[in-house]
């Protein structure tokens, strides 16, 4: 079984992901000014703030900011392969990585996506591409500061934790999320590069993981221990 390459999934991600490849933030023509006002030094330096992330996903909530089709299988992959049931996401957006997390759930047999997403319109459309993929029943949506939404009502194990949200914010995510993270278990983490204090973080042997790159824009992380 493999839902993710069956309609009414697959049809729908070609769609999604082709509006995604021709809107880029570049030349999106919901783009803010502001944003194309600034240089791509004053850009990155918005992407890595831990005060401005609120100000920068206001400007861009137009914008989808969804991981790539590699990417998109990957995750379905890694949830296949660990035979996993409960997920975690940082970071809906219009939910394309939502999709591909709980078509794994799907054919997994059964399980529990908790996805978070700061912006409502967002929440919105990706809810509503879920309904159109079939998959709602098994994602829980949060609307609203991660920080907030994950701090109560996780799982007792979870098997994957997705972050792809605020890049500054990957290590207070992982905190959360870390004490139900069961050995084993998988932290993927979309544009890592923006965060190199995360990726010190996971690339020290004595935080209990064995990482590393995936692809040009995944850090892929594996806990071996506690």
């Amino acid at each position: 079984m493999n839902t993710l390459a069956s309609n009414p999934v697959a049809a729908l991600l070609d769609r999604l992901f082709a509006i995604d490849e021709s809107a880029s933030p570049a030349n999106h023509p919901s783009i803010p000014q502001r944003w194309k006002d600034m240089s791509q030094e004053q850009q990155h330096a918005m992407v890595r703030s831990k005060t401005d992330y609120t100000e920068l996903y206001l400007l861009l909530k137009d914008i989808p900011l969804s991981v790539s089709r590699e990417t998109g299988r990957l995750l379905y992959m890694l949830v296949r392969s660990t035979r996993a049931t409960t997920v975690v996401e940082f970071g809906t957006s219009f939910g394309l990585s939502t999709i591909c997390l709980a078509a794994g759930l799907r054919d997994n047999g059964g399980g529990r996506l908790i996805t978070s997403e700061f912006e409502p319109s967002k929440v919105a459309r990706a809810q509503a591409n879920l309904e159109e993929a079939g998959l709602a029943e098994l994602v829980d949506f949060r609307e609203g500061d991660a920080l907030e939404t994950l701090s109560a009502g996780i799982p007792d194990e979870v098997d994957l934790l997705l972050l792809d949200g605020a890049k500054p914010l990957y290590l207070d995510i992982l905190a959360l999320i870390e004490p139900r993270l069961r050995v084993g278990g998988l932290v993927v983490a979309d544009n890592a590069d923006f965060n190199p204090e995360f990726l010190s973080h996971m690339r020290d042997p004595a935080r209990g993981y064995l990482t590393a790159p995936c692809g040009s824009d995944v850090e892929l992380s594996l806990r071996v221990g506690s």
